[in-house]
């Protein structure tokens, strides 16, 4: 979502290189960069002179420590105001209220409230181990009320059936005495949207707010809407007292600018990010991580955790203990940590957490090795079992079966065994102490 903001504000702070401090001069130069950075990334005018003010202000007459230069100085400052910008601490969703917890929410049609709901269980459930019941009170779209059943099937969450006729006021109500009688811990309530704000829509809002009492009232915004993501914020915060703000399709192509601007518009915290279709595609916000990304300086922490709720810690196991053993690595082992590899997003999920400086390196672009990711998968599937455990079989008759199985050309199939034989050469390395000549390679000074 940062990625022309990121590459924008280090080029601007580039510029500051072989500089012995931090000047009037070279802070105004850096500065107009950094606001037409923010502008083109769709930040709202009023967040851009704000921020560009208290960076000035910090910036000018710093000296530069003996260990830094005047664009690392820079890029600290730059740091702790997006972190300002952006909310400070991280806020988080307040769960210790007595059962059961009412989150509410509310936003435009479009936005990803349905599958937010869906999503949100899920993190309730695998994270915090709490009873989720999901309630949809947009009667004018029946399909939307459908398609929350369904995803509340598939995140293990219970799905409250709307009485035939009712008002959405009246369901919410009723999903709430459900979840009374039920023993849940907390009721989701998915409320209708529009294309655009009305009086209606507010007035219904308000009404499902008073029935349920909400303890959490969550404006769900689409990080590609752009500055009407603002206008929609200032009219919802109107209507409802909104305690957060969820941000949905952040792994787009979206600048940011909704990202950097609604909180600082509405003044209430950004508690969860959308990064993804997948109903596990929710990430809980963090304004110190998130200003890190977009200074390309990476999450490296985001990564982290990514990987432990992801990666099938007996596969790694297996793994090990089978190279331990003297055994080969074979395609079945590569497939296996490819498909782990898409667990967490694809290669484009990694390199996004990843510092700027690491993926610019990239032989290919995210979107592309994602790609070619999918394909070496299925160029492995059309391989029969013997074939994965013994690639030494595969001669040209078979790679144009595989080829053909796959819907790829021979050369595919080339290039994977080529780059299978690679890696199978270097796990063979790392046997018997190879790993600890390899990382004293390193440590005599190997890139």
């Amino acid at each position: 979502m940062f990625d022309q903001l990121t590459g924008r504000l280090s080029a601007a702070v580039a510029a500051l290189r072989g500089r012995g401090r931090l000047s009037e001069d070279n802070i105004a130069d850096t500065l107009r960069e950094v606001r037409i950075a923010l502008l083109e990334a769709d930040v709202a005018l009023p967040v851009v002179r704000k921020f560009i003010d208290a960076v000035k202000a910090r910036a000018l007459g710093a000296e530069v420590s003996a260990s830094l230069t005047p664009g690392q100085a820079l890029v600290g400052i730059l740091h702790r105001e997006l972190v300002n910008v952006l909310g400070g601490a991280s806020a988080g969703v307040p769960l210790n209220a007595t059962p059961p917890l009412v989150l509410l929410l509310a936003g435009l049609q479009g936005a990803g409230k349905t599958t937010t709901a869906a999503k949100l269980a899920r993190w309730l459930i695998t994270t915090h181990r709490k009873r989720v019941l999901l309630v949809s009170t947009d009667v004018r779209r029946p399909a939307a009320i459908l398609q929350l059943e369904k995803l509340a099937g598939q995140v293990q969450a219970d799905f409250f059936a709307p009485p035939p006729g009712a008002a959405p006021a009246a369901i919410a109500a009723a999903a709430l005495a459900q979840a009374r009688n039920g023993v849940y811990d907390v009721l989701v309530v998915d409320t209708a949207g529009r294309l655009h704000v009305d009086a209606d829509l507010m007035d219904e809002a308000r009404q499902i707010d008073g029935a349920v009492g909400s303890h959490q009232r969550l404006f769900v915004v689409d990080a590609m809407s752009g500055q009407d993501a603002l206008n929609a914020a200032q009219a919802f915060g109107a209507a409802l007292d909104l305690t957060g703000i969820i941000l949905t399709k952040a792994d787009g192509d979206a600048r940011g600018g909704a990202a950097l601007s609604v909180r600082e518009v509405t003044g209430k915290p950004i508690v969860f990010l959308g990064v993804g279709e997948k109903t596990e595609a929710l990430e809980p916000f963090d304004p110190e991580r998130m200003a890190q990304r977009i200074l390309g300086m990476g999450d490296v922490v985001a990564l982290v955790e990514s990987v432990q709720r992801n990666i099938e810690v007996e596969e790694v196991q297996r793994l090990g203990a089978k190279l331990k053993q003297g055994k080969s690595f074979d395609l079945a082992d590569l497939r296996s940590q490819l498909e782990q590899v898409r667990r967490m997003g694809g290669l484009g999920a990694l390199m996004d957490k990843l510092p700027s400086q690491m993926t610019q390196k990239a032989v290919m672009p995210p979107e592309q090795a994602d790609r070619q990711v999918r394909r070496q998968i299925a160029i492995i599937d059309s391989m029969t079992p013997r074939e994965r455990r013994v690639p030494g079989l595969i001669d040209g008759s078979r790679r144009r079966r595989i080829a053909r199985g796959a819907g790829v050309q021979v050369q595919d199939v080339n290039r994977l065994l080529k780059q299978f034989l690679d890696m199978q050469k270097m796990m063979k390395q790392l046997k018997g102490g190879g790993l600890r000549r390899l990382m004293g390679a390193f440590r005599g000074g190997m890139q």
